[in-house]
């Protein structure tokens, strides 16, 4: 993938940001949450593909078992979206309004922070979690998830892609970033429009 394919991706979700922000985004959190129990077999289907290829590359048991997701993680995130989607909007909040001397009051208004990207390693339940609490508060996402949990995170936004459409929010609020190639962690680390960039995970991720 080339630096400008990259910034194209970017720039079409930084167009749809405020769209994202004014949008219903509790419902396309619940609609994720009932996408996941309705389709969690195609989710299980591309992990398993996943865990094969990785250990066909020998990838080491406590790697394996971070990249495995088990019946039990449905209840685990679909349970998570839904607490999300019960919390208060926090746009629009405004904190410590105070009034100064001259008898101008001046507070703190909570507001999105805007396109987030996100390198983490293996593990596809952040996909649903980190997606999950960044759009909430009115953010996109770009994503770049370790190349052990390629379709996994396909399979997972996907679905946010569909729990999107229901919400009458653009597709553009998570993207996947289409290549295992390392070179599209060191183009998104150079990337000036992401307002927040969040690496997790090991160096080999």
């Amino acid at each position: 993938m080339t630096a400008t394919s990259l910034r194209e991706l970017a720039e079409r979700a930084r167009k749809r940001l405020s769209e994202i922000a004014k949008g219903n985004r509790d419902r396309a959190l619940l609609a994720m949450a009932d996408l996941l129990e309705a389709r969690w077999e195609e989710v299980l289907k591309a992990n398993r593909e996943d865990l094969e290829e990785a250990e066909r590359v020998g990838l080491p048991r406590a790697k394996l078992d971070r990249l495995a997701l088990k019946e039990k993680d449905l209840k685990t995130l679909t349970e998570g979206l839904r607490q999300i989607a019960r919390l208060p909007d926090p746009l629009g909040r405004i904190e410590g309004l105070a009034k100064r001397p001259n008898g101008l009051r001046v507070g703190r208004m909570r507001v999105p922070l805007g396109l987030i990207g996100f390198i983490y390693e293996a593990r596809p339940g952040a996909t649903v979690e980190a997606v999950g609490v960044a759009l909430k508060a009115g953010n996109a996402m770009l994503l770049r998830g370790g190349k052990e949990a390629f379709r996994s995170n396909q399979a997972l936004v996907a679905l946010w892609h569909e729990a999107l459409g229901e919400a009458g929010l653009p597709e553009e609020a998570v993207t996947l970033v289409p290549t295992t190639h390392r070179e599209a962690v060191l183009e998104m680390c150079r990337l000036e429009l992401l307002d927040l960039l969040i690496p997790r995970g090991e160096r080999s991720s």
